[in-house]
C-alpha cells in the first residue's frame, strides 16, 4: 500500500476551467491579440509538446508582465469562479484519516495555489506543496516530485501521482513513480479514472 499520495491540482482537484481561460485571455488581450476559443486552451494547455508562452503569448518564454498579469486575474476572480469537484474534500479527509501523506505538484504559482487552496477550505490537508516557481522546471519535468519526496524524506516506491494530463504522466515516468490518470479535468482519456469513488479504490488497492 501506498503511504504518500500527491496531487495535481488544475483538473484533479479544483476546476479551474473558466478561470484559466479568462486569465489566459486577459493577458493576451493586454498584448493586443485576440481572444482565443476555451476549447482550445482547455485542450492546450496541458500539451507537453507545445511550448506555452509561443502558443498562449507569442512569446519565447513567459516574462514577469505576463505572469503578474495571470496571477492578478486569478486572485481577483478565484473565489467567485474556482470548485472542487465533487467527492474532492471528502476524498482527502479520508485519506488523512487512513493515515495517508498527502501534497500537491502543480504548474500554478505558489501565491494563487495558496489562495486557490485556502479559499476551497482544503489547504489543511497538505503536508507538502511544490509550485512552477517552487522549481527549476515544471511538469513534464519531474522536478517537483522530486522536491516532495526530498522536503518530506519519502521514496518513491511508497509514493503514487494522481492527474489528468500527459504532463503529469510524463513527469511519473521521468522518476519511475506510480501514476494514476483521472478523465474528469481538461484531458480526455478513454482509459483514466472517471470517477472519486473509483480513484479511492484504486487508491487502497494500489
Amino acid at each position: 500500500m501506498k503511504q504518500f499520495i500527491i496531487f495535481d491540482m488544475d483538473g484533479t482537484l479544483v476546476d479551474s476551467s473558466l478561470t484559466i481561460v479568462n486569465a489566459i485571455n486577459t493577458v493576451r488581450k493586454n498584448l493586443s491579440l485576440e481572444p482565443m476559443d476555451e476549447k482550445e486552451i482547455l485542450e492546450k494547455v496541458n500539451d507537453p509538446h507545445l511550448n506555452p508562452a509561443l502558443y498562449f503569448y507569442e512569446a519565447k518564454a513567459f516574462t514577469p508582465e505576463h505572469e503578474e498579469w495571470f496571477a492578478t486575474y486569478y486572485t481577483n476572480h478565484h473565489e467567485e469562479e474556482l470548485r472542487l469537484y465533487d467527492g474532492t474534500e471528502k476524498l482527502l479527509k479520508e485519506l488523512k484519516n487512513q493515515g495517508f501523506k498527502l501534497a500537491v505538484a502543480t504548474n500554478a504559482y505558489r501565491v494563487s495555489t495558496l489562495q486557490s487552496l485556502s479559499h476551497l477550505n482544503v489547504l489543511q490537508y497538505f503536508d507538502g506543496i511544490v509550485c512552477y516557481d517552487d522549481v527549476a522546471h515544471g511538469k513534464p519535468q519531474p522536478d517537483m516530485l522530486e522536491k516532495l519526496l526530498n522536503d518530506l524524506n519519502i521514496s518513491i516506491k511508497t509514493s503514487l501521482f494522481i492527474g489528468d494530463s500527459n504532463r503529469d504522466k510524463l513527469a511519473a515516468e521521468a522518476i519511475n513513480m506510480d501514476y494514476l490518470m483521472v478523465n474528469w479535468g481538461f484531458s480526455n482519456h478513454d482509459d483514466a479514472i472517471h470517477s472519486i469513488e473509483k480513484l479511492q479504490k484504486s487508491i487502497v488497492e494500489f
